[in-house]
Protein backbone atom coordinates (compact mmCIF):
# COMPACT_ATOMS: atom_id res chain seq x y z
CA UNK A 1 0.00 0.00 0.00
CA UNK A 2 1.83 3.21 -1.29
CA UNK A 3 0.81 6.88 -0.27
CA UNK A 4 -1.74 7.07 -2.87
CA UNK A 5 -3.90 3.92 -1.83
CA UNK A 6 -3.76 5.06 1.41
CA UNK A 7 -5.48 8.70 0.68
CA UNK A 8 -7.55 6.59 -1.78
CA UNK A 9 -9.40 4.20 0.66
CA UNK A 10 -9.91 7.22 3.07
CA UNK A 11 -11.71 9.10 0.71
CA UNK A 12 -9.22 11.97 0.20
CA UNK A 13 -7.69 13.25 -2.57
CA UNK A 14 -3.65 13.25 -2.12
CA UNK A 15 -2.29 15.76 0.39
CA UNK A 16 -4.68 16.25 2.32
CA UNK A 17 -4.74 17.90 6.03
CA UNK A 18 -4.17 15.91 9.28
CA UNK A 19 -7.58 17.43 10.21
CA UNK A 20 -9.20 16.04 6.99
CA UNK A 21 -7.23 12.52 7.34
CA UNK A 22 -8.78 12.12 11.24
CA UNK A 23 -12.14 13.10 10.31
CA UNK A 24 -12.38 10.51 7.50
CA UNK A 25 -10.81 8.01 9.65
CA UNK A 26 -13.27 8.29 11.98
CA UNK A 27 -16.35 8.58 10.14
CA UNK A 28 -15.42 5.39 7.99
CA UNK A 29 -13.70 3.32 10.72
CA UNK A 30 -17.04 3.75 12.62
CA UNK A 31 -19.00 2.94 9.90
CA UNK A 32 -17.06 -0.48 9.39
CA UNK A 33 -16.01 -1.30 12.93
CA UNK A 34 -16.14 -4.73 13.66
CA UNK A 35 -18.20 -4.32 17.04
CA UNK A 36 -21.02 -2.99 14.61
CA UNK A 37 -20.37 -5.53 11.86
CA UNK A 38 -19.56 -8.64 13.89
CA UNK A 39 -20.24 -11.33 11.30
CA UNK A 40 -18.29 -9.11 8.65
CA UNK A 41 -15.77 -10.93 7.29
CA UNK A 42 -15.45 -7.78 4.68
CA UNK A 43 -16.32 -5.23 6.84
CA UNK A 44 -13.81 -6.52 9.44
CA UNK A 45 -11.00 -6.61 6.61
CA UNK A 46 -11.60 -3.17 5.50
CA UNK A 47 -11.27 -1.55 9.03
CA UNK A 48 -7.86 -3.13 9.36
CA UNK A 49 -7.22 -1.82 5.78
CA UNK A 50 -8.13 2.13 6.72
CA UNK A 51 -5.84 1.77 10.20
CA UNK A 52 -3.29 0.91 8.18
CA UNK A 53 -3.85 3.56 6.05
CA UNK A 54 -4.30 6.21 8.65
CA UNK A 55 -1.35 5.01 10.68
CA UNK A 56 1.22 5.23 7.78
CA UNK A 57 -0.49 8.52 6.67
CA UNK A 58 0.22 9.60 10.10
CA UNK A 59 3.77 9.44 9.96
CA UNK A 60 4.02 11.62 6.88
CA UNK A 61 1.30 14.31 7.77
CA UNK A 62 0.95 14.67 11.45
CA UNK A 63 4.75 16.27 12.14
CA UNK A 64 4.46 18.49 9.88
CA UNK A 65 0.33 19.33 11.10
CA UNK A 66 1.65 19.79 14.50
CA UNK A 67 5.01 21.04 14.26
CA UNK A 68 5.07 25.12 16.02
CA UNK A 69 1.40 24.69 17.04
CA UNK A 70 -0.70 23.43 20.08
CA UNK A 71 -2.61 20.30 20.48
CA UNK A 72 -5.32 22.14 20.98
CA UNK A 73 -5.26 24.09 17.56
CA UNK A 74 -8.46 24.39 15.33
CA UNK A 75 -8.58 23.21 12.29
CA UNK A 76 -8.72 26.25 10.11
CA UNK A 77 -5.09 26.80 12.16
CA UNK A 78 -4.26 23.16 10.99
CA UNK A 79 -5.12 23.55 7.32
CA UNK A 80 -3.33 27.12 7.41
CA UNK A 81 -0.28 24.99 8.60
CA UNK A 82 -0.58 22.55 5.44
CA UNK A 83 -0.76 24.72 3.06
CA UNK A 84 2.65 26.40 4.00
CA UNK A 85 3.90 22.74 4.93
CA UNK A 86 3.38 21.66 1.03
CA UNK A 87 5.65 24.46 0.00
CA UNK A 88 8.40 22.27 -2.17
CA UNK A 89 11.40 21.44 -1.14
CA UNK A 90 12.84 22.75 -3.88
CA UNK A 91 11.77 26.16 -3.90
CA UNK A 92 12.87 25.79 -0.41
CA UNK A 93 16.73 24.69 -1.31
CA UNK A 94 17.17 26.58 -4.33
CA UNK A 95 17.71 29.89 -2.19
CA UNK A 96 19.85 32.88 -3.33
CA UNK A 97 23.57 32.72 -2.00
CA UNK A 98 24.13 34.06 1.66
CA UNK A 99 20.17 33.11 2.64
CA UNK A 100 19.73 30.13 4.89
CA UNK A 101 16.33 28.30 5.87
CA UNK A 102 14.01 29.85 8.45
CA UNK A 103 14.74 28.69 11.73
CA UNK A 104 11.30 27.28 11.94
CA UNK A 105 11.52 25.52 8.10
CA UNK A 106 14.51 23.57 9.64
CA UNK A 107 13.76 22.08 12.69
CA UNK A 108 10.12 20.87 11.14
CA UNK A 109 12.10 19.30 8.32
CA UNK A 110 14.57 18.02 10.99
CA UNK A 111 11.80 16.47 13.30
CA UNK A 112 10.18 15.28 9.97
CA UNK A 113 13.04 13.50 8.95
CA UNK A 114 13.98 11.39 12.04
CA UNK A 115 10.64 10.55 13.17
CA UNK A 116 10.16 9.31 9.69
CA UNK A 117 13.15 7.58 10.39
CA UNK A 118 12.31 5.65 13.90
CA UNK A 119 8.84 4.90 11.91
CA UNK A 120 11.16 3.25 8.76
CA UNK A 121 13.04 1.06 11.27
CA UNK A 122 9.98 -0.61 12.37
CA UNK A 123 8.55 -1.05 9.01
CA UNK A 124 11.87 -2.80 8.24
CA UNK A 125 12.02 -4.81 11.22
CA UNK A 126 8.24 -5.76 11.08
CA UNK A 127 9.28 -6.57 7.36
CA UNK A 128 6.18 -4.57 6.30
CA UNK A 129 8.26 -3.69 3.55
CA UNK A 130 5.31 -2.17 1.09
CA UNK A 131 4.94 0.35 4.04
CA UNK A 132 8.71 1.15 4.44
CA UNK A 133 9.54 1.90 0.86
CA UNK A 134 6.51 4.24 0.63
CA UNK A 135 7.14 6.05 3.87
CA UNK A 136 10.85 6.42 2.64
CA UNK A 137 10.15 7.73 -0.81
CA UNK A 138 7.84 9.75 0.55
CA UNK A 139 10.86 11.28 2.63
CA UNK A 140 12.65 11.28 -0.03
CA UNK A 141 10.41 13.33 -2.40
CA UNK A 142 10.42 16.19 0.37
CA UNK A 143 13.88 16.07 1.66
CA UNK A 144 15.15 15.79 -2.25
CA UNK A 145 18.48 17.09 -1.58
CA UNK A 146 19.64 15.17 1.94
CA UNK A 147 21.81 12.60 1.10
CA UNK A 148 21.05 10.79 4.42
CA UNK A 149 17.85 10.25 3.17
CA UNK A 150 18.22 8.82 -0.24
CA UNK A 151 20.86 6.43 1.69
CA UNK A 152 18.01 5.19 3.58
CA UNK A 153 15.49 4.60 0.85
CA UNK A 154 18.28 2.79 -1.02
CA UNK A 155 19.19 0.87 1.68
CA UNK A 156 15.02 -0.22 1.98
CA UNK A 157 15.23 -0.93 -1.79
CA UNK A 158 17.67 -3.45 -1.00
CA UNK A 159 16.58 -4.76 2.11
CA UNK A 160 13.09 -5.54 0.17
CA UNK A 161 14.97 -7.06 -3.06
CA UNK A 162 16.82 -9.57 -0.77
CA UNK A 163 13.93 -10.37 1.24
CA UNK A 164 12.08 -10.98 -2.88
CA UNK A 165 14.95 -13.04 -3.71
CA UNK A 166 13.97 -15.55 -0.32
CA UNK A 167 10.38 -15.13 -1.39
CA UNK A 168 11.53 -16.62 -5.20
CA UNK A 169 10.18 -13.63 -6.68
CA UNK A 170 13.16 -13.03 -8.76
CA UNK A 171 12.26 -10.75 -11.33
CA UNK A 172 10.94 -7.82 -8.85
CA UNK A 173 13.75 -8.56 -6.58
CA UNK A 174 16.40 -7.31 -9.91
CA UNK A 175 13.84 -4.24 -9.60
CA UNK A 176 14.08 -2.90 -6.61
CA UNK A 177 18.25 -4.12 -6.38
CA UNK A 178 18.52 -1.79 -9.33
CA UNK A 179 16.42 1.11 -8.05
CA UNK A 180 19.03 0.77 -4.45
CA UNK A 181 22.03 1.47 -6.80
CA UNK A 182 20.58 3.79 -8.92
CA UNK A 183 19.39 5.88 -5.95
CA UNK A 184 22.65 5.69 -4.19
CA UNK A 185 24.96 5.30 -6.84
CA UNK A 186 28.12 5.98 -4.90
CA UNK A 187 27.57 4.02 -1.43
CA UNK A 188 30.38 1.33 -1.95
CA UNK A 189 29.58 -0.93 0.94
CA UNK A 190 25.74 -0.59 -0.54
CA UNK A 191 27.18 -1.32 -4.22
CA UNK A 192 28.87 -4.83 -2.49
CA UNK A 193 25.84 -5.67 -0.67
CA UNK A 194 23.71 -5.50 -3.85
CA UNK A 195 26.20 -7.31 -6.10
CA UNK A 196 26.00 -10.06 -3.70
CA UNK A 197 22.23 -10.04 -3.87
CA UNK A 198 22.85 -10.42 -7.60
CA UNK A 199 24.67 -13.28 -7.11
CA UNK A 200 22.03 -14.96 -5.47
CA UNK A 201 20.25 -13.90 -8.24
CA UNK A 202 22.53 -15.46 -10.81
CA UNK A 203 22.78 -18.77 -8.90
CA UNK A 204 18.93 -19.17 -9.13
CA UNK A 205 18.52 -18.63 -12.58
Amino acid sequence: MDLGDCYRLLGLRSGASFAEIKASYRRLAQQYHPDINPDDNKAKDKFIALTEAYKLLLTVVLPEETAGHSSTSGGRDEAKATHRQKTPVATVTSQQPGKSKPPNLLEIEERLKWKTYEQLQRFLQERRFPQAIALAEALADRLSTDAEVRQWLAIAYQIWGRALISENQLLKARIYLKKALKTDPHNKSLWYEVQRDFQRLEQIF
